[in-house]
């Protein structure tokens, strides 16, 4: 009975629902975290880059004879060593079809440029040198023969007959031709609406910005013929599978990647990079360890960017205001290569529809190659922008009809009852309660105090605006997982999955899921992500699916567990398998209080229990689960600004959302991530700017230049749960990691636009920075 106590004690402070604190705080607060950069390995050299300072050329020479007579100098490394040495290109892992239903246009990325340089940052050679310091010194001596061409930077100016031609076999510089939807239905609901709303709209380009730059240090074993790659990456077993596949041409059990703490990524690691390849060889060539860390101002260059989408978006009502049709149409900027461009095509389908019933959409998006830093993912990867779009037609639409934007809203959401609906976009949504969300929000934001806030703005001689950001994202895209559990000699367990935190935290809340299932102690239970070696598949972090498919993959494998222990727990107790029932964390036989509990019997099989050959030898569990479908979480975000009319800042004053993420694990960490996924929408709505000049050289390559948000702009949060939980999965969990994003773009824009229209100003775009809205304010008078 004690026992029972015990469990039920435990799962009352570490079960699923309760604010378990991270388990790798303490560590991490005492800087005893392990990020590449903190790894050194026994001999190790060091690398450094030598990179394009050209946006377009002919590259003809790489004259590198004064780098490698520099003191320390190993090896210097150009396109010819990797040709030489079998690497191949790097590849673009997904490939999504044209409207004709070709495939859309790849051209391979070389590691080291061969022939051309296409954009400012491309890597060109490689130094490997006893120190970091000698490594840059020589670098410094690597000679580029660039014969300099036209460059282009902007998607629409990249179509335009004559513009300059970035690759031969992408002719007119057009990646993809994207389009979805049922083309006659729209353009009849456009005919015949009552009203119709256009919005011409930017999602602006980011610089993404982690906490920690990218590192990798490369190590070639000759004996066992094992390359390993210590790397912060979103998914072990992903880069090693592109590594494998399509740089190093190896099986992919050739290959080992390891990854420790990661400071940040928001989707920028989780691809293969140009410099990954030259480390390995370079460590091959000289027989050591070789290690690279990015400095900011190349991180600047060479991480991969996020948004950067044009677009024109168009919303078809009736005379009541009912929603007809919803069309989006523009540009996408893949940069000089291209990347899964999901986020300007797929996931604007998947997200456009948001929360309302909407029955016919268009999507036409053309991805464009420009001479600019290549664009990937960036948290949201689309989803933030499909809700910003519609949310941001909603408010004109409002306005242009002289319908109250919340009734507005509220006339056109999707109902509970219609659940499950099938969405124009194909997505069939499960669950929500999108009214009552709103509803919610309003009353925490006092709504109808608004006036009386205004009127204190405007004795301060500011501008106060309110605006509502409503949003629904598609997340947890299906893909195996991994879920083991192994008992370790010193008595801890390990969890063991192909997810890879990057700063979310996933080992409180797994360790909450599986010490509720099993009864393991919560301090018991460790987590193991970053060795390929250790693992069976994984489909990495990113979509907001951890939680989802994580918890799915825990959840089955301690069912097999539990099964695993009855059989061995039955010998144990002297009874047969079918009598022993298993809760909180005991086997006992059924109708009597004869029991052992899952930890004790871990023990005795590690003091060597001997059991019967035909029942299983171990508790230890490899699982790989199919995962559940999509999820749907949803929310409703409500902002208000004040703008210095003198100046034209942008403050964010107050700040209230209410979400739906289904069953919460830990509420804790889901308010932590809320909170960061919207000051990275402040970030994008406000501060950050990217710019190119005509030559293709970007213009923000420092913090001197590109602003990020600090702690001082972001304004105490209230943040409120309406769970759902999601019909799909056992757990009933929805992803949580990106709509903070989702939410903060419009909110945050509606609410400027709101504060603007008391003076005639109804469109501005992302960054509202002071210029910006000062110019706005006194109608683009200097």
């Amino acid at each position: 009975m004690d026992a029972l106590n015990d469990a039920s004690l435990a799962l009352m402070k570490f079960g699923v629902g309760q604010p378990v604190s991270r388990k790798e705080d303490p560590v991490l607060l005492r800087g005893e975290g392990r990020y590449t950069d903190d790894i050194n390995l026994p001999g190790q050299v060091h690398a450094v880059m030598v990179r394009s300072r050209i946006a377009h050329g002919r590259l003809r020479d790489v004259g590198v004879e004064a780098a490698r007579a520099m003191p320390g100098v190993i090896v210097v490394l150009t396109h010819a060593d990797l040709d030489a040495a079998g690497f191949g290109p790097l590849k673009c892992a997904l490939n999504i079809p044209d409207r004709e239903g070709k495939p859309m246009k790849t051209p391979p990325r070389p590691s080291l440029a061969k022939d051309k340089v296409r954009f400012v940052g491309e890597p060109v050679a490689c130094v490997v040198a006893q120190t970091a310091l000698q490594a840059r010194n020589a670098a410094e001596l690597v000679e580029l023969d660039i014969e300099e061409l036209p460059a282009v930077t902007n998607p629409a100016d990249a179509l335009k007959p004559g513009a300059p031609q970035l690759h031969d076999d992408a002719p007119g510089n057009l990646a993809l031709d994207f389009h979805y939807g049922d083309a006659e239905a729209v353009r009849k609901a456009f005919a015949e609406a009552a009203h119709v709303t256009r919005l011409e709209i930017v999602s602006n380009r980011i610089i993404v910005n982690p906490m920690e730059p990218r590192s990798a240090i490369g190590a070639y074993d000759p004996t066992s013929g094992r390359w390993t790659l210590h790397v912060g990456c979103q998914g072990v077993m992903g880069l090693r599978g592109g590594l494998a596949r399509d740089v190093l041409n190896v099986p992919p059990e050739k290959v080992r990647v390891l990854t420790g703490n990661v400071g940040g990524s928001f989707g920028m690691k989780s691809q293969v990079y140009p410099e990954y390849g030259p480390l390995l060889l370079a460590s091959k060539l000289v027989g050591r360890p070789v290690k690279w860390t990015d400095e900011r101002s190349e991180s600047f260059l060479s991480d991969h960017h996020g948004r950067d989408h044009q677009r024109i978006a168009e919303l078809a009502l009736d005379r009541d205001g009912n929603f007809l049709a919803v069309r989006l149409t523009g540009y996408g900027n893949a940069g000089a290569y291209i990347y899964p461009p999901m986020p300007a095509t797929t996931n604007a389908v998947k997200n456009l529809i948001d929360v309302y019933r909407t029955p016919a959409m268009e999507v036409n998006s053309k991805v464009v190659f420009t001479n600019t830093t290549p664009v990937g993912a960036y948290r949201g990867a689309g989803r933030p922008e499909g809700n910003y779009y519609m949310e941001r037609l909603i408010d004109r639409a409002a306005r242009e009809m002289g319908i109250d934007r919340v009734e507005l809203r509220r006339r056109n959401h999707i109902q509970p009852q219609q659940m499950p609906y099938k969405a124009p976009s194909g997505m069939n949504y499960d669950s929500g309660d999108f009214t009552a969300l709103l509803d919610k929000a309003l009353a925490a934001a006092d709504w109808q105090g608004f006036e009386a806030r205004k009127q204190g703005s405007a004795r301060r001689n500011k501008l106060r605006g309110r605006g509502i950001g409503s949003y629904l994202e598609v997340t947890g895209p299906p893909s195996k997982e991994y879920g083991g559990i192994r008992f370790e000699p010193d008595g801890t367990v390990t969890m063991l999955s192909g997810t890879l935190d990057y700063g979310q935290g996933h080992a409180t809340p797994f360790a909450q899921v599986l010490s509720e299932r099993t009864g393991i102690p919560f301090d018991r239970l460790r987590l193991l992500q970053g060795d390929s070696d250790q693992l069976k598949v994984g489909g990495g972090t990113g979509g907001s699916k951890s939680a989802l498919v994580g918890s799915q993959a825990f959840i089955e494998a301690a069912d097999k567990l539990i099964e695993q222990g009855k059989q061995i727990a039955a010998h144990v107790l002297e009874a047969s398998a079918v009598d022993i029932e298993f809760a909180q964390g005991r086997f006992t036989i059924a109708g009597t209080d004869r029991g052992i509990g899952v930890m004790e019997l871990a023990g005795k099989l590690r003091s060597g229990l001997e059991l019967p050959p035909d029942i299983p030898q171990s508790l230890d569990v490899s699982h790989i689960s199919d995962n559940p479908p999509f999820s749907f979480p949803n929310g409703c975000h409500i902002a208000e600004v004040e703008i210095d009319r003198e100046t034209g800042e942008v403050d964010v004053v107050r700040y209230f959302m209410v979400n739906d993420f289904g069953t919460v694990i830990n509420p804790m960490l889901v308010e932590g991530q809320a909170h960061g996924g919207v000051v990275q929408g402040i970030g994008q709505a406000i501060f950050e700017r990217t710019v190119y000049d005509a030559q293709g050289q970007p213009l923000t390559g420092s913090y001197m230049d590109y602003a990020l948000p600090r702690a001082s702009d972001a304004p105490s949060f209230t943040v409120q749960s309406h769970p759902v939980p999601c019909r799909t999965n056992r757990l009933g969990v929805k992803g949580c990691g990106e709509a903070g994003c989702a939410g903060a773009l419009p909110s945050v824009m509606n609410a400027v636009i709101d504060a603007l229209a008391e003076i005639g100003v109804t469109q501005i775009d992302m960054p509202l920075t002071p210029e910006k809205v000062w110019r706005a304010i006194n109608g683009n008078r200097v």
